[in-house]
């Protein structure tokens, strides 16, 4: 989680309500942890798939199936609701590259 360049009102808005990720992509001020931020609200969704793989998020759904809507999974609450939340901590360079190489396997 603290690799990704989303701040921890990201993810206290997910365990609130379901947001979709273009208005996650507009509010870069809000939701964005770093300097760097995505170029278009794809990118940043596939970071949010990212993040349901590895079980932290999950697509809402309601009476017609599955929505473009993202929520918190219990893992995700659980993680959120820790002391030391991973977001509160600073990703070395070392977290970087083991999230790019778990990333790049899995796919």
């Amino acid at each position: 989680m603290r690799c990704l360049p989303f701040s921890l009102q990201l993810f206290r808005d997910l365990q609130r309500q379901g947001l979709d990720a273009t208005n996650i992509w507009a509010d870069q001020h809000r939701y964005g942890r770093s300097r760097s931020w995505y170029r278009h609200a794809g990118a940043l969704e596939d970071d949010l798939r990212w993040l349901i793989t590895v079980g932290v998020l999950r697509r809402e759904v309601d009476g017609q199936g599955l929505t473009s809507r993202f929520r918190l999974t219990p893992l995700g609450r659980q993680l959120l609701d820790d002391q030391k939340t991973p977001l509160s901590q600073k990703a070395s360079l070392l977290d970087h590259l083991r999230h790019q190489i778990r990333r790049f396997l899995s796919f």
